[in-house]
């Protein structure tokens, strides 16, 4: 029988945390495919992931490959899903049982219906020493039915579709032709922009699904590994460019929503090779905003004309402080993981 929903885990040394991602999940009795990476672990993430398969082989599946990085693991757990509809957990986050418990009775609902691109769900940051802050999509997005992007408002600075507030049709996905880029961070970009773009038939359910841990020192989103790390978020800004649909080739509420996805994450990237300081960071960002410019003019004026664009890209030493500082801000008051 198919499942309703495979969830893909990639995990890389997750040997202290998988317990919370998976260990939740064993409860389910049916409707869901648990598919977890073991990417390469030189701990017991294996050992423990291939505990889980043993106990529940009708449940969960273990796939060991050589260290791929966040993309390539994505990549092995999306190839083998099987569910009508598919959803990425990282291994250091988990999902709310009682709104999975409801998410599957939804797609079940929906499936009778003829079924949706993408279901959109609330995501909880979970940080460290701070409050939980999460992320709705109430204010922009009918609930509880289906819509088109014709029925989308506006989104709100905050309010940027993350991998975590997604889940996909698993054809969707396979007919975007989405291919992460191995040995890669900052992928799930992709992950949102690529199959979105082709998304047509939506659902908001108003459930907290899933909880997104902020914490670790060495964790992706962490100031200091992402200015290490700018590297790879310029080439995964690049690649979300090229993946940007032309304006009239989709509707028009889906390519004003893609346009702030992108405003978001360059905004980010140019904050982050001001942070790093060096002069060849400052010639890559210097070089970034050129390309952008040469290669798609429209993305470019309005990238700069946004609030987000304008405040990353403030001319002069003076500027580049007060860019640094509009970042810290929007981390607190708008939510920049």
């Amino acid at each position: 029988m198919t499942p309703l929903l495979s969830i893909v885990v990639p995990a890389y040394n997750a040997a202290d945390y998988l317990d919370r991602a998976c260990g939740p999940l064993e409860q389910f009795a049916e409707g869901i495919d648990v598919i977890i990476v073991d990417d390469g672990s030189a701990d017991d993430t294996g050992s423990i992931a291939d505990a889980y398969a043993a106990r529940r082989p009708d449940l969960f599946r273990v796939i060991h490959q050589e260290n791929r990085g966040h993309g390539g693991a994505i990549n092995a757990g999306l190839a083998a899903a099987t569910g009508t509809y598919v959803k990425v957990l990282d291994s250091d986050d988990w999902l709310d049982t009682d709104a999975l418990v409801t998410l599957l009775a939804t797609l079940s609902r929906l499936e009778r219906d003829g079924g949706v691109d993408a279901v959109v769900t609330n995501y909880v940051h979970e940080r460290v020493g701070r409050r939980t802050r999460t992320t709705r999509y109430s204010s922009v997005m009918p609930a509880g039915r289906v819509f088109d992007w014709d029925d989308v408002g506006r989104f709100g600075a905050r309010q940027y579709l993350m991998m975590h507030a997604l889940v996909y049709r698993t054809s969707l996905v396979r007919a975007s032709g989405l291919t992460l880029p191995e040995r890669t961070f900052y992928v799930d970009n992709l992950f949102v922009v690529t199959p979105l773009a082709r998304s047509r038939r939506l659902f908001y359910l108003d459930v907290d699904l899933y909880r997104y841990f902020i914490g670790r020192d060495d964790q992706s989103v962490n100031d200091a590994v992402m200015v290490r790390r700018v590297d790879q978020q310029v080439r995964v800004n690049r690649l979300v460019l090229e993946a940007l649909p032309a304006p009239g080739t989709v509707p028009a509420g889906l390519h004003a929503y893609l346009l702030h996805h992108v405003e978001v994450l360059c905004g980010i990237t140019s904050v982050m090779l001001v942070r790093a300081g060096t002069p060849e960071h400052l010639a890559t960002r210097a070089e970034f905003w050129q390309d952008i410019k040469r290669e798609s003019p429209w993305v470019y004026t309005r990238l700069r004309r946004g609030v987000i664009g304008t405040s990353s890209n403030l001319p002069g030493p003076t500027g580049r402080q007060m860019s640094l500082l509009a970042y810290r801000v929007a981390r607190r008051v708008v939510g920049f993981s």
